[in-house]
């Protein structure tokens, strides 16, 4: 076995160079720390980095959740469907809005949402049953959002694509051209998180995009109070201080020191994905003659936020990769079998196959700065592990 590394081995880490440091200093000495140029300058980057039409910061993933659902009209009376292997903002956000939560199954292969097990349950109720549809582009596997976007037109429902695991992922669609994730073309809106763990990290931050300019309109709004300062929107104009609280908004805005950490990181996305192509490539090949070490299934587009084996003995391998400083984690536990949502009639059994995919899944080391030596460090503990 290759000699330990000097430093525990997480699942995932944020990679912060000195050209990002620079950025967030330059705008601590500016004149705003927050509502200022930067924010702006983001959004404008990073819509185009996606190739959408607008893109909207917010203070996190979870915020932007909530504003899109707040923004597509989710209410008590609404039923939305998403995956339970997924985490569980993805869920909880149309309850913050009082609306259901349906689950439907996984494609085992990708733990990708099964688009199949949506269209039997929707057509095991009546048109207009349901709602919504929230897509997750799970470990950085683009979902086939052409497909959904069919669905959900199908029976008229609107999707928020939650694409947190993969900026500068796609899929190729059926004219042969590929479809980056979160770019506006079948979802009405997609959401990204800058968690530390993520393509782009800024400690805290999210971002929604869209090419509704409807619904842009109505996010800038929502995530400043439900204020505008808009004079041709305004009731009537008392002066240049005056402004409209016109709904019930939130103050889910995004600082400009986070911004500029995310302009900073947003200029090396595409080398940080290369490289965890280049890791999951490795790992692909390492494993490839293991039969105990199933990976799940990887395609061109796949943007690798987390590497996911599955395994006979996940919690054997889990505490032994810990006691040798190799740090994995579990992605996810199944939405439905938390307490809350047991609490609203989910009970263990509704999804076999999310649930035999929790019982076998491991996420093992995968980040950018991840070195060579590191990585067989893993392998060689994992294989170690099987043989015995």
């Amino acid at each position: 076995m290759p000699l330990q590394p000097l430093h525990p081995i997480p699942y995932g880490r944020q990679h912060i160079t000195p050209e990002d440091v620079q950025a967030v200093t330059e705008t601590l000495y500016s004149d705003y720390l927050t509502q200022g140029p930067k924010v702006g300058e983001f959004e404008e980057a990073f819509a185009r980095y996606i190739g959408a039409k607008y893109a909207v910061a917010v203070s996190n993933g979870t915020a932007a959740l909530h504003l899109c659902t707040l923004a597509l009209g989710a209410q008590p009376s609404q039923r939305v469907i998403t995956t339970p292997i997924t985490f569980s903002a993805s869920a909880n956000c149309v309850r913050y809005c009082g609306g259901e939560v349906h689950f439907a199954d996984i494609d085992p292969k990708t733990g990708l949402l099964d688009l199949q097990a949506v269209r039997q349950l929707l057509e095991s109720h009546p048109r207009g049953h349901f709602h919504g549809l929230i897509p997750v582009d799970f470990a950085g596997l683009a979902i086939d959002m052409e497909a959904a976007r069919q669905l959900a037109d199908e029976f008229s429902l609107w999707i928020i694509e939650d694409a947190c695991h993969a900026p500068g992922g796609f899929f190729t669609d059926s004219k042969g051209q590929e479809q980056r994730c979160g770019n506006g073309k079948f979802a009405d809106l997609a959401i990204f998180s800058f968690h530390p763990v993520k393509h782009i990290a800024t400690g805290e931050g999210g971002m929604i995009t869209t090419n509704r300019p409807d619904l842009y309109a109505d996010l800038l709004r929502l995530r400043t109070h439900g204020i505008t300062k808009d004079p041709a929107l305004m009731h009537r104009h008392d002066g240049g201080w005056y402004m409209e609280m016109q709904e019930l908004g939130y103050n889910y805005r995004m600082p400009d020191m986070l911004c500029a950490l995310g302009i900073s990181q947003l200029t090396r996305a595409d080398e940080g994905l290369a490289r965890r192509r280049k890791l999951a490539a490795r790992y692909d090949a390492a494993f490839a003659t293991i039969p105990a070490v199933r990976p799940l299934a990887g395609v061109p587009g796949h943007a690798y936020h987390l590497y996911v084996i599955q395994v006979p003995n996940r919690k054997g391998l889990y505490d032994f990769l810990r006691e040798r400083q190799i740090f994995a984690q579990v992605h996810y536990i199944p939405v439905h079998t938390m307490p809350y949502y047991q609490g609203l009639g989910w009970q263990l059994g509704d999804f076999p196959l999310a649930e035999n995919y929790y019982a076998h899944c491991l996420s093992i080391p995968l980040f950018p700065t991840l070195t060579d030596a590191e990585q067989n460090y893993v392998v060689a503990s994992i294989k170690e592990f099987v043989a015995r």
